[in-house]
């Protein structure tokens, strides 16, 4: 709409736009309608009653020369120039579409002649453009894209066809408007149908293709000629029953009420939505009276005379012009404002707010109101019932004749499902031909899995598996070209394949690692030869050691024959008697029964410590002296070594554009086999793997190979879908129950299960022996060490004189006695309170025979 203030801006001195006759005042106003339409007709008549009774009840001599465009611009604009070249128009008002409308403009603005337009709508730059163009309408197209929105969120449908005429006005103007509504719903349009002029021929075609598709919301924007084909055209395809939803605009939902019986049959069901004009008061009903009379008798074939908006509009836009041109004396820049000021003065519709209406059996139901401010109601008035969703306010006829609420989709007869054929493991995708039976068979993790989901989603779900043999990304694009429905199997989720497909969250880990070969380390660490044991038990040996050397060596004193020795050389005899019985013999040089008893369980229990500490160092050393061969990417990289991976993943495009290996460089698989081979001769260095089949690989080949470098964030296996697809939430959400559930665990386990490899673990503290490994051994030694040397203490005491020397000795000997006893009650409960934690010995009576033999 064209300000006033940029209105005076004009240059005001053209000559006066009325002359003055006999104190009459005699002016010209131009009209352009499209007389071969309903609307132009409409308008014609509301303008020229508008004339008439302005003339009447003002006592002035207007008058209005009306030319029809035919629904050309050209003709628009040679019928422009007319009015104003040859009748002296002062004014023009129409045309009522905006390709007609910007023709004319040009023409009213180079003359300076005021323009009030009756089209829908104008875009944003017009008012600049064209400084005498006025909209006798404020643009609510984005208004009524928002009403169409909030109807298709009322249903919780979540796509939807626009189809529309292929003109500028809907190109440029309402497609814009309606994806923006919907997009603020959270809807999105899946197709868009653009149906030129006239283009009858092309009907057919452009249904059956929807037929095909999945989507069963309509959004339609049409002229009444084109919206009646496409009606009667859906209506033969059998597109008009229960399940389709046929939403219509104001363009042709506005005129409705002129629509003939047969059309009515043909468009049962439909939702239309138009702009919204009081009919009950008195002005309306006087003027819909005259407006029957006129029309009937100007067009007597049309079989319903009953006015809509567009008639009403034009008597309003006329009578505005009709009373500017009266009020204004200084010329046209005057005459434009007069104009603007007049015509919105005196205005009846009521702006953003859009009725509602239901076609059912040969007429239309009014369903209700929307409006931005009150949402929907089910009338104007204030205290009305306002409801954010539609479906809260009454029942809608669908097509069909049923008023059971669409889904808004369907499915095809039968999904088409892509499976490739090229999978490297098969316990994910495995596809065989049976030529005795001329089938062929599906199975894997995969193929499980999506039988799972298809009993798992609320409805059937009819499907067919088709092997596809070629690459995953191809496979994906299939389905953008509508040769699938669906791809199931161990599918990784690309941003490249997110363009032809949408996809399941990730049925398995993410990402995509480096698989390489052992080689021996180059080094230990320090002090690795104490590993086997812990420090506990290396402490408890070396105190048992002590206590029966020391008893042995109390008990065989006596037998002694060279004179005694000072207490340090006393003490050194006694400790390098104590650790000598751990690897010789000394039964010849003792003379005791009872050290003799001593040595022989401890030599037992000694045998048996070294022969698990010496597989316990072995097994730990070999464990620790493997290492990955390659550490890292940059490695292969400056060493220009050669890497594999699967010719049919995207891993290849991954390691040029991302990892930066050269194309010469790498190698392409058809089998886990070959991986491993290449990998143990050399031909190759590493392989890139995703995540999953890297662990299966390692499971198989679990000696040889193992993953060195990060982990590459990529995407995990899931299905596709075409994008935008209905089914997608619902195979998703029975995914995620399938997944919480524990059941694609349980599938994971009974085919990988089979696979699965355990190496021995490296880790330090695990192959670390711990003291109460050995406990009743300790015991045995300890308690024959004790009794006998309680044995020979109670034997002997009888003999000892009353010198300080003994006295002290026995004192010491018995309270030894006491302190070790305690030590072994501490050490027993302690491992009692243990018990429940149990650890394998392992290999611990290897080799006895051929010790026993050397100590011998």
């Amino acid at each position: 709409m064209f300000p006033a203030k940029a209105a005076a801006n004009i240059n005001g001195n053209a000559h006066t736009a009325l002359t003055v006759t006999n104190g009459r005042v005699k002016g010209v106003i131009g009209a352009i309608v499209n007389n071969s339409s309903r609307i132009g007709k409409e308008e014609q008549v509301a303008m020229e009653m508008a004339v008439q009774d302005f003339n009447s009840y003002t006592n002035q001599t207007l008058v209005i020369h009306i030319r029809n465009s035919q629904g050309k611009p050209v003709t628009a604009a040679l019928a422009a120039m007319d009015l104003i070249s040859v009748q002296n128009a002062q004014a023009i008002i129409g045309p009522q579409t905006w390709e007609e409308v910007s023709v004319v403009a040009q023409v009213c603005t180079e003359k300076h002649i005021p323009l009030l337009s009756l089209a829908d709508s104008a875009p944003g730059f017009s008012s600049k453009r064209w400084p005498f163009l006025l909209a006798a309408s404020p643009n609510q197209l984005y208004a009524q894209m928002q009403a169409i929105a909030a109807i298709v969120e009322s249903w919780e449908w979540t796509q939807v066809t626009a189809i529309y005429e292929d003109i500028d006005s809907s190109a440029t103007g309402v497609i814009p408007h309606l994806s923006d509504a919907l997009k603020e719903k959270g809807v999105e349009i899946v197709d868009f149908i653009a149906l030129p002029p006239f283009a009858s021929s092309t009907l057919s075609k452009e249904l059956r293709r929807l037929q095909e598709g999945q989507c069963r919301v309509f959004v339609v924007h049409l002229s009444v000629p084109m919206a009646v084909s496409l009606f009667e055209t859906a209506k033969k395809m059998n597109m008009m029953e229960e399940g389709y939803v046929w939403i219509t605009t104001d363009p042709f939902t506005s005129l409705l009420h002129s629509t003939d019986a047969f059309t009515l049959v043909s468009i049962q069901g439909i939702l239309g939505v138009k702009r919204y004009f009081p009919e009950n008061g008195s002005h309306f009903k006087d003027f819909s009276e005259k407006f029957r009379k006129s029309f009937t008798l100007k067009y007597p074939e049309e079989e319903n005379s009953r006015p809509g908006i567009h008639a009403l509009q034009a008597y309003e836009a006329a009578w505005a012009v009709c009373t500017a041109m009266k009020e204004s004396k200084n010329g046209r820049v005057e005459l434009l404002e007069k104009i603007l000021l007049s015509y919105f003065h005196n205005q009846t519709a009521v702006p953003r707010v859009f009725q509602i209406v239901n076609v059912r059996e040969r007429s239309f139901k009014e369903l209700g109101f929307w409006s931005n401010e009150f949402g929907f109601q089910e009338t104007i008035d204030q205290n009305s019932t306002h409801n954010s969703l539609m479906k809260e306010s009454g029942q809608v006829f669908w097509p069909g004749e049923t008023y059971n609420i669409p889904k808004g989709w369907t499915l095809p007869t039968t999904l088409r499902i892509g499976v490739p054929t090229s999978s490297l493991f098969k316990q994910y995708v495995n596809v065989e031909d049976d030529p005795w039976k001329n089938e062929t068979t599906f199975s894997g993790i995969a193929i499980e899995l999506f039988r799972e989901i298809v009993n798992e989603v609320p409805f059937d779900l009819p499907y067919k598996f088709y092997p596809f043999n070629g690459t995953y990304t191809d496979l994906v694009r299939q389905i953008h070209l509508k040769n699938f429905d669906a791809a199931v199997g161990d599918i990784a989720i690309t941003a490249t394949r997110c363009k032809y497909a949408e996809f399941t969250p990730p049925y398995t880990e993410s990402g995509l690692v480096m698989v390489v070969p052992f080689q021996p380390k180059s080094h230990h660490k320090e002090w690795f030869f104490i590993k086997p044991f812990t420090k506990a038990l290396w402490i408890l040996i070396a105190a048992i050691t002590i206590y029966n050397g020391f008893v042995v060596w109390l008990i065989e004193r006596h037998h002694c024959s060279e004179p005694p020795k000072s207490p340090l050389n006393q003490t050194g005899t006694l400790l390098c008697f104590s650790f000598t019985t751990l690897v010789s013999v000394q039964g010849s040089i003792l003379h005791s029964n009872l050290s003799r008893m001593i040595m022989v369980i401890w030599l037992f229990v000694a045998l048996i410590i070294t022969q698990t500490y010496t597989a316990n160092l072995a097994s730990i050393l070999t464990g620790q002296n493997l290492e990955p061969m390659i550490s890292s990417v940059e490695s292969l990289q400056k060493n220009n070594a050669k890497v594999g991976h699967s010719n049919a993943s995207f891993v290849s495009k991954y390691l040029v554009d991302v990892l930066h290996f050269k194309p010469k460089n790498m190698k392409g698989y058809t089998s886990p086999d070959a991986y491993a081979r290449d990998l143990k001769n050399g031909d190759i260095a590493a392989i890139f793997l995703e995540v999953p089949v890297a662990n299966l690989f390692l499971a198989i080949y679990c000696k040889r190979f193992t993953i060195a470098g990060p982990t590459y964030k990529v995407g995990g296996y899931g299905f596709a879908f075409p994008r935008g697809s209905q089914l997608l939430p619902s195979i998703t959400e029975a995914l995620l129950n399938i997944s919480e559930s524990g059941k694609l665990q349980n599938i994971e386990k009974r085919v990988l299960g089979s696979e699965h490899c355990v190496e021995a673990d490296s880790n330090d503290e695990i192959s670390s022996l711990r003291a109460r490994s050995f406990f009743e051994l300790f015991v045995l030694t300890g308690a024959t060490s004790t009794f006998a040397l309680i044995l020979y203490v109670t034997h002997y005491k009888w003999k000892t004189d009353q010198s300080d020397r003994h006295g002290i000795l026995h004192k010491a000997i018995w309270k030894l006695m006491f302190v070790v006893t305690n030590q072994w009650r501490q050490h027993r409960r302690a491992s009692i309170e243990d018990s429940n934690r149990k650890i394998e010995v392992g290999n611990a009576n290897m080799g006895i025979g051929n010790n026993i033999e050397v100590l011998a």
